[in-house]
């Protein structure tokens, strides 16, 4: 049994190793005339322990524990990269600027499309050229305009590949068993982006 479960961890680790890293996810995308991604985050829920070590899991979002990944897809929700999982406390944006993920679009000369949760996470001047591009979020003295929500509507017709893109690789069944330890829930997401692009491509 031992031996099974050894076996089986080596070769997650090795269908891990074989994940594309972001940079060299973005250049193939970029090569392929492609000129915009679709950014998005989701939490893979783990079961509650108690302890004080668990409450970076908890997921104030989501009410719920779980592990946090960012994924990106190409326009027709293809995964083409997933980040490190992190504790479901970590937000969205926090993750990203830890992959330094603007900095890899600009070196590429792509942008990413992404929801609300990202507003922010693009810090670039006025006169730059964006490189994260959200919506518009609505204030308490300040509704949003008639064009402002119409720009969003548009954006999440746009965005809606990456929900298919984050549904594939969800559909893995062992993904409901992962426990609370990030560096081998790492390991097996990247191994499942493997799996799920060749699925896919079938």
């Amino acid at each position: 049994m031992a031996a099974g479960c050894w076996l089986l961890a080596a070769g997650c680790w090795l269908l891990a190793a074989r994940a594309p890293r972001l940079d060299r996810a973005l250049k193939k995308i970029a090569r392929s005339g492609g000129g915009v991604v679709l950014l998005d985050g989701s939490l893979i829920r783990t079961h509650r322990r108690t302890g004080t070590e668990n409450r970076k899991n908890y997921s104030g979002k989501h009410k719920c524990h779980g592990l946090l990944v960012i994924a990106l897809t190409d326009d027709k929700g293809r995964l083409v990269w997933v980040s490190a999982v992190r504790p479901g406390r970590t937000s969205e944006i926090t993750a990203c600027r830890h992959d330094k993920l603007t900095a890899h679009l600009r070196a590429a000369g792509l942008g990413a499309i992404a929801d609300l949760g990202f507003v922010g996470l693009d810090d670039s001047g006025p006169d730059a050229d964006p490189a994260v591009i959200t919506g518009y979020k609505a204030a308490r003295n300040r509704p949003l305009t008639r064009g402002q929500k119409l720009s969003n509507k548009a954006l999440a017709a746009v965005r809606a590949p990456v929900e298919h893109g984050f549904a594939h690789l969800k559909n893995w069944r062992v993904l409901g068993k992962v426990r609370t330890d990030p560096r081998w829930a790492t390991a097996l997401v990247r191994a499942l982006l493997v799996l799920t692009n060749r699925e896919v491509a079938r």
